[in-house]
């Protein structure tokens, strides 16, 4: 159920409706021909976001494995996530400032929420059965997500107050406000099954009774990188994961933004996203069969390649349908991808240090979220233009799924299972 409420901030908020809300209302002072601009900054303001998340994910990991804290501070960051979200509300014209500052926030609270939530991955689903138990989470929150972004749709289409965009387009400032309201009061409702009924896993605290939580963190830390050789699959697991996940991330967020600065209507792009969330509840359930069959690191193959091809045709699109066929194509593999990523490192991981090694997960992942939206802002804003900025992303998931190819999942597992077995 968390991923049935967390699911609304990433599709409503950070995929769907901010970027259009960010470009024509909050950056309402650009001119026209400066559109390209507007992108460029949501570009840098994800990119801050992410940066600041990784800083936090490297300490916060480590503190709740030792305090038997993961829960609370999932919860947290669910508070900062919700209050942040539902702030957004409050904005309008011309407060991109307001808005950005609210995003990196909102996201701050989803992201290093996630870091204790996929902590708690490892204790609760049994070794055969942590494909099958992320692959369903991650297709229930395609459900939630998806419900909400159709629900917010109806707000935008029936609710009439507007703002003129250039003279060309409306943009339903009211529905949209509402829309940022309905995400954080969602967040916030469907998060409670899990504080009620999940139990928090016991903590490590040998020796360390007592002591300051941080320097714990850092203490934590140093041994694990002083340990870093006897995880070697694992590490060259995070840095695939850091390269093919910047690609994934920078799509998810830049989408809507890059598909609205070339002209196609706020209609057909949040349209296309909702195809996303309901072709990826099935897709992302086949994921899970598909890697009980082949194995999750094949699977996850699969999937970059096809994202080799959405980065490619993006460059290419000049209409709607275009559009409308790339989502498509990302709803095949997004959800599936993102899901068996998170188990197959799951499998590799000690139990007793579920989240500090979810940490350098989250981290990896959060750091190449500081990269990809960056060089895409960076390119948009030196090109005039981020057709190619699109393209770049070709990089990063032929780079790291060369570097999975030589991932022994295998060997990762059996020193995991020797390290829980002391």
């Amino acid at each position: 159920m968390y991923d049935w409420a967390m699911s609304a901030f990433h599709t409503t908020v950070m995929a769907a409706f901010l970027p259009i809300f960010f470009r024509h209302i909050a950056t309402v002072s650009l001119s026209e021909t400066q559109s390209h601009l507007a992108t460029s900054l949501w570009g840098y303001t994800t990119a801050i976001a992410m940066f600041i998340v990784a800083i936090l994910s490297l300490i916060l990991g480590p503190v709740s494995d030792y305090g038997s804290s993961k829960k609370r501070f999932l919860g947290l960051f669910v508070g900062l996530g919700v209050v942040s979200t539902s702030l957004l509300a409050l904005t309008g014209s011309g407060d991109w400032i307001w808005v950005a500052l609210l995003f990196v926030f909102g996201n701050i609270g989803a992201a290093c929420g996630e870091v204790f939530y996929d902590g708690l991955l490892p204790h609760i689903a049994a070794p055969g059965e942590i494909d099958r138990v992320s692959t369903r989470g991650y297709a229930l929150g395609y459900v939630g997500g998806g419900l909400l972004l159709v629900l917010n749709l109806g707000m935008i289409y029936f609710i009439p107050k507007t703002v003129i965009l250039f003279g060309q387009e409306s943009v339903p400032l009211l529905g949209m406000r509402l829309s940022f309201l309905s995400v954080g009061l969602w967040w916030g409702l469907f998060s409670v099954p899990l504080f009620r009924y999940v139990p928090e896993p016991k903590g490590v605290q040998v020796g360390l009774s007592g002591a300051n939580p941080i320097r714990v963190a850092v203490r934590r830390l140093s041994i694990t990188f002083g340990e870093i050789r006897r995880y070697r699959q694992l590490l060259i697991f995070i840095v695939a994961f850091w390269l093919y996940n910047d690609g994934i991330g920078t799509i998810i967020k830049m989408a809507i933004a890059f598909g609205d600065e070339i002209g196609i209507g706020t209609m057909d792009l949040v349209g296309a996203l909702v195809m996303i969330q309901f072709v990826g509840i099935p897709f992302t359930l086949g994921f899970g069969k598909l890697a009980g069959r082949i194995g999750a690191k094949k699977a996850v193959l699969i999937g970059l390649c096809v994202y080799i091809g959405v980065s490619i045709g993006g460059y290419f699109i000049t209409k709607a349908i275009h559009f409308w066929i790339l989502a498509f194509f990302v709803g095949l593999v997004q959800g599936g991808t993102q899901a068996l990523s998170r188990s197959l490192f799951g499998s590799m991981v000690p139990k007793k240090k579920s989240a500090e090694f979810f940490g350098f997960y989250n981290i990896s992942g959060k750091f190449a979220g500081v990269a990809g939206p960056a060089i895409f802002g960076l390119v948009g804003q030196l090109t005039q233009t981020s057709r190619l900025g699109i393209l770049s992303l070709v990089f990063f998931f032929v780079a790291g799924g060369l570097l999975l190819l030589r991932v022994d999942v295998e060997e990762g597992r059996r020193i995991a299972g020797k390290e829980n077995s002391r």
